[in-house]
């Protein structure tokens, strides 16, 4: 039986090649602290040549539940005063003294009007407005005997919307935080609303870390012929949560191009629109897919239009 065919190979979803930085550090205690080296930091990789540039997920604050109220910030009434939100505040700073497209990483927000809270990137522009906003979708509630128990949906609320983002210059990011990354369904329509690079801020553990980090990141790249990158925080024993760090960018065939260790520090590379080309030629899986025997999930009811503030 002939293969059904219900999506066209993008012919160039990458617009021209783009210098990518995922910035590892360890937040503390101090948010003002954690805010003043986070812009350090980001001017280092916009002075290196990085245009779009990736904080880690809670990069404003100590990781782990019990922090989420004590370092929850509002968005609303949008704009949020600085006293409201001084994370968004400093981010858009840090877009628009660099000239660079920033995915904030994530911060604790507090919703005033339901007294929820949730997991937030904010993606700002080069001229420092903000772009859209991701409210962390799958929260993770796990537990590995004898190694790891975790239940964000004890403080968190889960977000609903999937967030695709467009750089006129390059294209268009999805961007989600962590646990999202093990959901591949939310990847798959990012490429096929033509994504060309899959960003996640996370924050994984050394359990799960160990033994699924890159196995996930490079799945998320494989299974849909683009970029991924994954940005952590670096790794502290002397903090509450031991991050795994290894931030990486990941390349359509899955090749790992750039990975950081557990310390401090900025990772870059270039994506070029040409890889993400030849991998979906040499293996054309946009041609073979099977619609006529199972359903494009980028043609379902797909939620994009709410947005935090």
């Amino acid at each position: 039986m002939a293969s059904a065919t219900a999506t066209a190979v993008p012919s160039s979803v990458l617009k021209q090649p783009v210098k990518v930085a995922c910035v590892q550090l360890t937040p503390g205690a101090d948010k003002a602290a954690n805010l003043d080296y986070a812009a350090s930091r980001v001017a280092a990789a916009a002075k290196s040549g990085s245009r779009i540039i990736i904080l880690p997920e809670c990069f404003n604050s100590p990781l782990g539940c019990k922090y989420f109220a004590q370092y929850a910030e509002t968005l609303r009434p949008f704009p949020p005063s600085r006293e409201q939100s001084p994370s968004f505040h400093a981010l858009s700073a840090m877009a628009a003294d660099n000239k660079v497209y920033l995915v904030g990483g994530s911060i604790p927000e507090a919703d005033p009007d339901s007294g929820k809270y949730f997991n937030t990137s904010l993606i700002f522009g080069p001229d420092g407005k903000l772009l859209d906003n991701f409210r962390k979708i799958h929260l993770f509630d796990v537990d590995i005997p004898g190694k790891v128990t975790f239940r964000e949906s004890e403080v968190l609320s889960a977000g609903n919307r999937i967030a695709l983002v467009s750089f006129p210059e390059y294209g268009t990011i999805a961007v989600a935080i962590c646990y999202d990354i093990r959901f591949p369904e939310l990847a798959t329509i990012a490429a096929r609303k033509g994504a060309f690079a899959l960003i996640y801020p996370s924050a994984f553990t050394l359990t799960t870390g160990a033994i699924h980090w890159q196995l996930l990141g490079r799945a998320r790249a494989i299974d849909n012929q683009i970029y991924v990158a994954m940005c952590s925080p670096a790794r502290d024993l002397s903090a509450p949560f031991h991050a795994w760090g290894h931030s990486m960018i990941i390349d359509p065939m899955a090749k790992v191009l750039v990975e950081a260790d557990e310390k401090d520090t900025i990772i870059e590379t270039e994506l070029d629109g040409d890889s993400i080309i030849e991998a979906r030629r040499n293996i054309p899986l946009y041609a073979q897919r099977r619609f006529d025997v199972y359903p494009d999930v980028s043609q379902g009811k797909i939620r994009f239009d709410e947005t935090c503030p």
